[in-house]
């Protein structure tokens, strides 16, 4: 898995978390649209909405959706929230 990054992901809505391997080469806008797409079939509770944002769960930082996942501090064990 050279070119992808384990993460994982906290959903408030509806309180679950989630390991997703993302890769590297990927824009955080791009990723954001699949892991609504994951949670929306994998939850069938709460549909995510198309315009969601990532945020590192430690540190706050906002990710904008036009940065590669590379360029980015998301490592290996990172925990993201999606809203």
């Amino acid at each position: 898995m050279k070119y992808k990054v384990l993460i994982k992901v906290y959903v408030p809505e509806i309180e679950e978390t989630y390991e997703v391997y993302i890769p590297v080469n990927k824009y955080i806008g791009e990723i954001c649209e699949l892991l609504c797409k994951l949670i929306n079939d994998l939850s069938k509770v709460y549909p995510l909405k198309k315009n969601a944002c990532l945020c590192n769960r430690h540190s706050g930082i906002i990710y904008e959706k036009n940065s590669l996942i590379r360029q980015t501090d998301i490592r290996n064990g990172t925990e993201l929230v999606i809203f």
